[in-house]
C-alpha cells in the first residue's frame, strides 16, 4: 500500500495520475494522509478507474457537481468511473486518513464484452445517476461491504495467491454493491447523462494546460464549444463558482506544491503559477491558506524534515 500526500494529474488533463497501476495488474491500494494536502483539499479530478474507500480516521466531504456527502470515521464509499469529484477534510485539527482501493473494472470482469461485464458492471458504470455511494456501519449490508473493504487491505503481495485473494474479495464487494444499487438502477431511465460534467472536464483540461498564461473567458468557453454565458452557467451550476474563481484555485494549488516541494523564490512561484503581481498573490494566498507563502513553506518543509528525521 502506497502512502500519498498529494494528488498528481496526468499531463494536460485533470485526470488523476495513478502510479503503479498497469494494464497487467490494474489495481493500487493507497493510504492517503489528507492533512498533508494543501488546505486539506483534494482538487477537482476524475479517473476512469472505480474507487472503494474506508475512512480510517477523521471526516471527509465528497463533492460532485450534484452535491455533497460527508464521510465520518468508520464509514466508506464507492466512486463510479469518470465521476468528477473533489474532497475536503472537515477539520484539520484531527488526523484524517483514508484507505483506498482504485482499480479498472476489467480487473474483475476479465475480457471486454464478457457476460459478467454485461450483466454486473455495465449497468453501474453506465448509470449517470450513480456517482458516489455512501456505506454506513449502522446498516448491516453496508457494514458487510465495509468489512470486506477493510479485509482487502490486510492482504499482502508477499503471501501466496495474493492476486487471486484480492480479486475474490473485490468481486464479493462488487456483487454486494450491485445488490445495494438495484433500486437506483431500476429507475435509471429517469436520468439523463449530465452533459455539463463533460463540458466542464474539457474546460478543466484547458485551465490545466494554460493556468500560467493569460486567457479570456471566451478562450475557455471555446474549449468546450460554448458561449461565454454558457461557460459561466456551467461553472456556477456545477461548482458554484465563477471561471475566474476556479482558475485562482488551480493557481493556488500549484503554488502550494512549488512552495512545499522546491526552494524556488516566492517571486518565481507566483510568476510560474500565472499571478500578475506579488501583492495579489499574497492576498489570494492568505485568503485561501490563512498564512503567508513563506509561512506555508516553513510549515510543510519542516513537517517533511520531521517525518524523515
Amino acid at each position: 500500500m502506497r502512502n500519498i500526500r498529494s494528488l498528481e494529474f496526468c499531463p494536460g488533463t485533470r485526470e488523476e495520475l495513478l502510479p503503479g497501476l498497469t494494464p497487467g495488474f490494474p489495481y493500487i491500494a493507497s493510504h492517503a494522509e489528507l492533512n498533508y494536502y494543501a488546505g486539506g483539499v483534494v482538487p477537482w479530478h476524475w479517473h476512469k478507474e472505480v474507487e472503494l474507500f474506508y475512512m480510517k480516521s477523521g471526516s471527509l466531504e465528497y463533492y460532485t457537481p450534484k452535491g455533497k456527502k460527508v464521510f465520518a470515521t468508520g464509514s466508506g464509499g464507492f466512486v463510479n468511473s469518470n465521476v468528477l469529484h473533489m474532497t475536503k477534510t472537515v477539520s484539520e485539527a484531527e488526523e484524517n486518513v483514508q484507505l483506498l482501493h482504485i482499480f479498472d473494472p476489467s480487473f474483475l470482469f476479465g475480457e471486454q464484452g464478457s457476460r459478467i461485464e454485461r450483466l454486473y458492471f455495465t449497468p453501474i458504470l453506465a448509470a449517470p445517476q450513480i456517482e458516489v455511494l455512501m456505506l454506513s456501519p449502522a446498516e448491516p449490508r453496508q457494514a458487510e461491504a465495509l468489512r470486506l473493504i477493510q479485509s482487502a487491505f490486510l492482504l499482502t503481495e508477499e503471501e501466496f495467491g495474493y492476486e487471486f485473494k484480492l480479486r475474490e474479495t473485490l468481486s464479493e464487494i462488487w456483487l454486494l454493491l450491485f445488490d445495494l444499487l438495484r433500486p437506483q438502477l431500476e429507475h435509471g431511465m429517469k436520468y439523463d447523462r449530465d452533459k455539463n460534467s463533460e463540458r466542464l472536464k474539457l474546460m478543466m483540461i484547458f485551465v490545466r494546460e494554460h493556468f500560467a498564461e493569460k486567457f479570456s473567458v471566451a478562450d475557455l468557453a471555446s474549449a468546450a464549444f460554448l458561449s461565454e454565458r454558457e461557460c459561466f452557467r456551467v461553472f456556477q451550476n456545477s461548482l458554484h463558482m465563477t471561471p475566474a474563481e476556479y482558475l485562482k484555485s488551480v493557481r493556488l494549488h500549484e503554488a502550494c506544491k512549488l512552495l512545499a516541494k522546491t526552494q524556488r523564490p516566492v517571486t518565481e512561484v507566483f510568476h510560474a503559477c500565472g499571478f500578475g503581481s506579488s501583492s495579489y498573490f499574497g492576498k489570494a494566498f492568505r485568503g485561501q491558506m490563512h498564512c503567508t507563502p513563506i509561512e506555508y513553506r516553513k510549515k510543510w518543509q519542516n513537517s517533511e524534515v520531521e517525518r524523515n528525521g
